[in-house]
């Protein structure tokens, strides 16, 4: 059983050498301005997922994977000897869309907003459509004001206590 620290440790070691190959060891004209934004590893450090983001539209985005996915070798074989692991871990790299999802939870609370704002609106010129208050009122407390009995409801029972 691997240490969950360890795994935290090589998943950020591995983050930082990705990004630094690709800055400044990889010349390929199809990269774009990418950014390496999270790599997980699995427990047994088999595995690598590093999370990239690019700037730009699908076809930089595209232009980008391929890049990646070319360099894929020289990438593994400098994170197995700066790691010092037996094995070196297999790099997979996934688009990380965090910006889609950002925006597209944006226009899902302005939609919201623009939803409540209506409903306030028409809540404001809103009346009830019968009387203010719905609900039968029952007029006990004239009877008990009456006499100097207690009404039935305030006699005890067997087990209150008072």
């Amino acid at each position: 059983m691997t240490d969950q620290a360890k795994v935290r440790r090589h998943a950020e070691r591995i983050r930082e050498l990705v990004a630094s190959v690709v800055r400044s060891q990889i010349k390929d004209p199809r990269l774009g301005m990418i950014t390496i934004t999270d790599a997980r590893i699995t427990a047994d450090l088999r595995d690598a997922t590093v999370f990239y983001t690019v700037l730009g539209d699908a076809a930089a985005q595209a232009s980008t994977a391929a890049a990646l996915e070319s360099a894929k070798g020289m990438l593994r074989s400098t994170v197995g000897k700066a790691l010092g692991l037996r094995h070196s871990p297999t790099l997979t790299f996934v688009l990380d869309d965090v910006q889609d999802q950002v925006k597209h939870i944006d226009d899902l609370l302005a939609a919201a907003r623009t939803a409540d704002a209506e409903v306030q609106r028409l809540a404001a010129k809103a009346s009830y459509a019968g009387e203010a208050q719905p609900y039968r009122v029952e007029e006990d407390d004239e009877d008990a004001a009456d006499g100097d009995e207690p009404a039935a409801d305030d006699e005890p029972r067997d087990g209150d206590r008072r």
